[in-house]
């Protein structure tokens, strides 16, 4: 009954089963044999030599991917609802020292190369201004829209051009790859970009997200600054073991088609109230105070979304039979 956020779905059998695996003696910190093995498992995933960090959160792994791209003076062109606007609290700012979000407008909380452009353009090539050196996308967005790899490449051209290193706020990544039934590679490098923050908690992880640097040379410094921001874990092989265990056989991709299946079958039965379309497992509704009140009566919870509607996340444990009745009961509103 519960459809305010993924973040608070179960963790995975197999995520708990892999962390008992790994409850035994071994070298500390990030020398374990499962930390180890990240790196390896990763470029099998993305067709590509890259480097994978693990990071406790999604917070810290967008921050720490920032810091390796945009200096403390740079500005980061990102949408103006991106989640590292609206809500780390500060933190890519803190991680940066002190670069600026350069904010950008699209539907849906889609940036295109016209928006970047708009950004970039009026900023003048001298030392009174913030220069942008970083461009942020959030894939699926926090509308639950989908880039696909044409729009990426789209934006990695202007990033390319620009001289902007290029992030990619994946939380919802493996949404976004389950929509489109892509490879990963078409979705992140191949498009140019350089970091990505790929998000496990949501998808059935307990405490580990992956951050992957196709560019293996910008991890050098986030070792340290991982360090330094207090994220590296004394016992790291637990977090390594939960991002193993999601990617045998994957299960991060099974888990997030489930909860892709979930948002669609919602969907259906929202009719004309949806406000965006429904690409990965977020539905936003156009509902009265009224009508969220009759569906809470129920027992049904989610977050209000401004005046007038409502966001409802599912995750990748809620069957259909979880589902059912809250898609018959909007539509009954």
């Amino acid at each position: 009954m519960r459809f305010f956020s993924d973040n608070a779905a179960a963790a995975h059998p197999a995520v708990l089963d892999a962390l008992r695996a790994a409850n035994t003696l071994d070298t500390a910190y990030d020398g374990d044999a499962w930390s180890k093995r990240l790196d390896g498992a990763f470029s099998k995933l993305f067709e590509t030599d890259v480097r994978a960090l693990w990071i406790a959160t999604g917070t810290a792994a967008n921050s720490l991917a920032l810091a390796a791209l945009c200096p403390p003076f740079g500005g980061v062109v990102c949408h103006r609802e991106a989640h590292i606007n609206v809500d780390e609290c500060g933190a890519p700012e803190f991680f940066t020292h002190g670069a600026k979000l350069l904010l950008g407008e699209g539907e849906g909380a889609k940036l295109t190369p016209e928006a970047v452009e708009a950004v970039c353009a009026p900023i003048r090539n001298d030392v009174h201004q913030v220069q942008p050196r970083a461009l942020s996308i959030t894939n699926a967005t926090e509308y639950g829209g989908v880039y696909t790899p044409d729009e990426v490449g789209a934006l990695g051209e202007v990033a390319k051009r620009r001289g902007l290193g290029f992030h990619m706020d994946g939380a919802r990544f493996a949404n976004a790859v389950a929509h489109l039934g892509c490879s990963p590679a078409d979705l992140t490098w191949r498009g140019g970009v350089d970091a990505l923050s790929f998000g496990f908690v949501k998808n059935g992880g307990l405490s580990a997200e992956a951050l992957i640097f196709f560019k293996p040379e910008l991890a050098d410094a986030t070792l340290y600054r991982r360090k330094r921001a207090g994220h590296l874990f004394s016992k790291g092989r637990y977090l390594a073991a939960q991002l193993l265990a999601m990617l045998e056989g994957d299960l991060w991709l099974d888990n997030a088609r489930a909860a892709n299946r979930g948002a669609a079958l919602l969907a259906n039965g929202a009719a004309g109230r949806l406000v965006h379309p429904v690409e990965a497992n977020e539905v936003f509704l156009r509902v009265t105070a009224e009508e969220a009140a009759k569906l809470r009566a129920l027992g049904f919870d989610f977050y209000d979304w401004g005046v007038g509607e409502a966001r409802l996340v599912v995750s990748w444990d809620q069957d259909e039979a979880a589902i059912r009745p809250l898609a018959d009961a909007i539509a009954a509103l």
